[in-house]
C-alpha cells in the first residue's frame, strides 16, 4: 500500500504546473497570433518549453533511479518535477536557460544527486544516465512531428519556425549529454564499465567537463562541425535550417531580424 507521504513525494509541484501553464497560454498566443509581439511570445514559449524539457530530463534521472533501487529520491523531491529541489539549480535550469538566450544552444545541465551505493547492477547505472537524454530524444520528436508527418498545414509559420528553433534545442542537448565527457551523462553510461582504476582518476575532471565542453564550442571550426551535424539530424526530422534559423531569429526578438523570417503575412 502506498502511504499517504509517497504520494506527496510523488504530487507533480505548483511551480512545475505554473511553467507548463507559460508554456501553454503562450504558444496558444504564437499560434493564434494573439500577442502583441510575436517575438516576445515564441521567446516565453520557447523559454518555458526548455524548461519544462529540463524539469523532464531530471524527472527521467530521479524516476529510473527510483526504480532501480534508490527510494531516496522521493525524499528529496525530484519525483515533484519541481525544478527549486535540484541538487544544483543552477547547472540544471538557470545556466541551460542562459546558454539558449546568450545563444540559442541546448547546453546540459546539472543532474540530480543520486545514491549510486544503494543500486546494484551495471545496466541499472548505465539506464540511470541514459534516461535523461533520451528524454530530449523523445521532446525532439515530439516536437518534430508535423515536419516528418508532413503535417504543417495549417501551422502558423511563427508556431512552425518556434517547433523548429526548439527541435534543435532538444537535439543539441541530447548529442552534448551523450557525449563520454566527465560530468555529462554519456560518461555516466560506460563508467559503470571502465576499471576502478579508470574511474578513480577520471572522477576529479568531472567538474570540468562542461566547462571543457562550453569552450571548445567557441571554436568557430569545432561550433561549425557541431551545428551541422545538429542541422543534418533535423533535416532527416523534416526540419530545415531555414526554419530553425527563422525560429532563433523570432526568439531573440531584440534583434533586428531578417526578412525572410517575416510572419506578419
Amino acid at each position: 500500500m502506498v502511504q499517504q507521504g509517497d504520494r506527496g513525494e510523488r504530487r507533480i509541484s505548483a511551480v512545475f504546473l505554473g511553467i507548463a501553464a507559460v508554456m501553454g497560454v503562450t504558444g496558444w498566443a504564437v499560434w493564434t497570433g494573439y500577442a502583441a509581439s510575436t517575438g516576445l511570445a515564441v521567446f516565453l514559449f520557447v523559454t518555458s518549453a526548455w524548461i519544462v524539457s529540463l524539469c523532464l530530463h531530471e524527472y527521467a534521472h530521479a524516476r529510473t533511479a527510483l526504480h532501480s533501487g534508490d527510494l531516496s529520491v522521493g525524499a528529496k523531491g525530484y519525483l515533484t518535477l519541481n525544478p527549486l529541489k535540484y541538487t544544483h539549480a543552477m547547472l540544471s535550469i538557470v545556466l541551460p536557460v542562459i546558454f539558449v538566450i546568450l545563444g540559442g544552444l541546448g547546453l546540459p545541465g546539472g543532474a540530480v544527486y543520486i545514491e549510486r551505493g544503494r543500486i546494484q547492477g551495471r545496466w541499472k547505472h548505465s539506464l540511470i544516465s541514459a534516461a535523461g537524454p533520451l528524454t530530449n530524444v523523445a521532446f525532439a520528436v515530439v516536437c518534430t512531428a508535423p515536419f516528418w508527418l508532413d503535417a504543417l498545414d495549417g501551422v502558423p509559420l511563427a508556431f512552425r519556425f518556434a517547433l523548429g528553433f526548439l527541435a534543435l534545442l532538444q537535439v543539441s542537448a541530447a548529442i552534448l549529454n551523450f557525449l563520454p565527457v566527465p560530468g555529462l551523462d554519456g560518461y555516466g553510461v560506460i563508467e559503470p564499465w571502465l576499471s576502478y582504476k579508470v574511474r578513480r582518476e577520471v572522477a576529479p575532471l568531472a567538474q570540468f567537463g562542461l566547462i571543457a565542453v562550453f569552450a571548445l564550442l567557441w571554436i568557430p571550426e569545432v561550433n561549425g562541425f557541431f551545428f551541422d551535424f545538429v542541422n543534418a539530424v533535423l533535416g532527416k526530422l523534416g526540419v530545415s535550417d531555414l526554419e530553425t534559423y527563422c525560429g532563433r531569429e523570432l526568439y531573440m526578438f531584440w534583434q533586428d531580424g531578417s526578412s525572410v523570417c517575416d510572419v506578419s503575412g
